[in-house]
């Protein structure tokens, strides 16, 4: 068992510049073993923040990716049958109650509702967690913290969070890095010079501007991280903005051809 855990310890610290007081109210949050709920856009730092915290803390991160047929079960854990044997498996949010460890269910808006109920007890003072088919209740210890995300611009009337269950956490809202500080982070983690990464963070803005104007959601860090990548590969800048930011984002034809035209200014 703790060999399984031991591979959701980070051995290396994740890089992540702070944009504001994030790192100092997710410390505060931990301490007074608050939830915590990350709201922001795609590709915009929050599970990079989430990792680096980790690390900082030095606990143990384990992530769900949520989708609309998790269910409990997958969560909680089940009964497999091994040879002539029923056992019991752990599953992920088992695992990090009884480590200690952080649970981040990213994307938690996409889980069935049915599910989310499960975690409620875990998000008030009781921090309790009902195992209904072993008949038991494990308590959380004070290390262990229950985190959540999603994006809010991608929310509908039918895939919203409840208020019954938005009001268990507090909650950091997180967007695209100012400027300078996405400069930086697309040089460090692009591989490129300066100026690249400058020209990038300048095409970013700017497709950015095309949001509701046929365009849903602006371009993410992590694209404009991509594309850095790509160019640092040999791959022409053009091409690598074409393959990276303009074709991810949109299939619109028209939308595709006014990023091309703001590439092809700004490089």
């Amino acid at each position: 068992m703790e060999q399984q855990i031991e591979k959701h310890i980070l051995k290396k610290e994740p890089y992540y510049l702070p944009v504001g007081k994030e790192v100092q109210l997710f410390e505060a949050a931990y301490k007074a073993k608050l939830p915590i709920m990350l709201k922001g856009p795609t590709g915009c730092g929050k599970t990079r923040f989430i990792e680096n915290m980790a690390w900082r803390l030095n606990r143990p991160l384990i992530t769900v990716a949520c989708h609309e047929d998790l269910s409990a079960t997958d969560l909680v854990g089940r009964f497999l049958l091994e040879g002539d044997e029923t056992i019991w498996h752990d599953g992920p949010l088992t695992t990090a109650v009884k480590h200690g460890a952080i649970c981040y269910l990213d994307e938690v808006v996409e889980a069935r509702k049915d599910t989310l109920v499960l975690i409620h007890p875990l998000t008030d003072d009781r921090r309790i967690l009902p195992i209904e088919k072993r008949g038991t209740i494990l308590q959380a210890p004070d290390d262990f913290l229950l985190v959540v995300s999603y994006n809010p611009g991608y929310q509908s009337v039918l895939k919203d969070l409840k208020q019954s269950t938005r009001q268990r956490f507090v909650a950091m809202e997180f967007d695209y890095p100012p400027p300078q500080l996405e400069i930086e982070i697309v040089r460090h983690e692009g591989g490129v010079d300066e100026q690249t990464a400058r020209d990038l963070v300048l095409i970013g803005e700017k497709v950015r501007n095309l949001k509701g104007h046929g365009l849903e959601e602006g371009v993410s860090t992590r694209l404009l991280v991509y594309a850095a990548q790509l160019i640092s590969n040999g791959i022409a800048p053009e091409m690598a903005c074409t393959v990276a930011i303009s074709s991810p984002i949109t299939d619109d034809a028209e939308l595709q051809r006014s990023i091309h035209e703001i590439v092809t200014t700004v490089i």
